[in-house]
């Protein structure tokens, strides 16, 4: 690890954290399109995550997030996982910022976690986007999709961010907050790219944060970042932690 990054550690205060597929990964969990393969190959990824796709084939769509949502039943969190819910009890101000929506972090232990795209463990009415309970998922299991208890017209769906919808303005805008008031940023497992997350890091440079890359592979970030750390999350967060705890 860099003398620098190990001796300026235990110094900071505030701690934004912003992960994106590559920590998920890193449990199994392939990211939305490697997810596409056998059958769900054979479908448009736009049919299968778009509001449009949901209303022209609900059946189908509600099966590939079943699909997934036993993917991830079958794995577990990572060291990154548990690193960062660790990382949350060494700082005085932390949040975590996630593209993931597999719920993992909060699995770990983690509490101050912002899903930018959803989690695929609830669901909402497609109507009201009111939450449905996991009793009333169970009980109507045998519907595919099952009914909505909120709206006549309305069908369970996945509260995920699908195309063509917008983000939760609230949680951006405390994810934004927290980028533009940290002391470090540490971006793990996302190249950068995709938007608005891809502009997290580039606030909080512009605020006088340092940024950490973590990362198999360089990206924008790298370039932005002032240290970058080249492998696996499930790697390099646990040392970042031993770093705080270790005298």
């Amino acid at each position: 690890m860099n003398p620098e990054l190990r001796e300026w550690l235990p110094q900071v205060r505030s701690i934004t954290v912003l992960t994106g597929a590559g920590v998920s990964a890193e449990s199994g969990i392939p990211t939305f399109r490697d997810a596409q393969t056998g059958h769900w190959a054979q479908h448009d990824p736009m049919a299968l995550a778009s509001p449009e796709g949901f209303e022209q084939d609900p059946r189908t769509v509600w099966r590939w997030y079943q699909w997934r949502r036993e993917l991830i039943a079958r794995n577990h969190p990572n060291p990154a996982h548990t690193a960062l819910a660790e990382l949350e009890n060494l700082v005085e101000h932390f949040t975590l910022v996630t593209q993931n929506v597999d719920g993992f972090h909060q699995l770990a232990g983690s509490n101050r976690v912002l899903e930018l795209h959803g989690n695929i463990q609830r669901n909402i009415c497609s109507q009201t986007r009111q939450t449905i309970a996991d009793r009333w998922i169970s009980d109507h299991r045998d519907h595919e999709p099952p009914p909505s208890p909120h709206h006549p017209r309305g069908l369970a769906r996945p509260d995920v961010v699908w195309f063509g919808e917008a983000l939760d303005t609230a949680v951006l805008q405390t994810a934004f907050e927290a980028a533009a008031s940290c002391e470090l940023m540490i971006v793990a497992g996302t190249s950068g790219t995709v938007q608005p997350a891809a502009s997290l890091p580039a606030m909080a440079a512009e605020n006088g944060a340092r940024l950490l890359d973590i990362n198999p592979e360089t990206g924008p970030i790298s370039a932005l970042a002032d240290w970058h750390l080249d492998g696996p999350a499930a790697t390099w967060l646990p040392r970042l932690v031993d770093c705080l705890t270790t005298p």
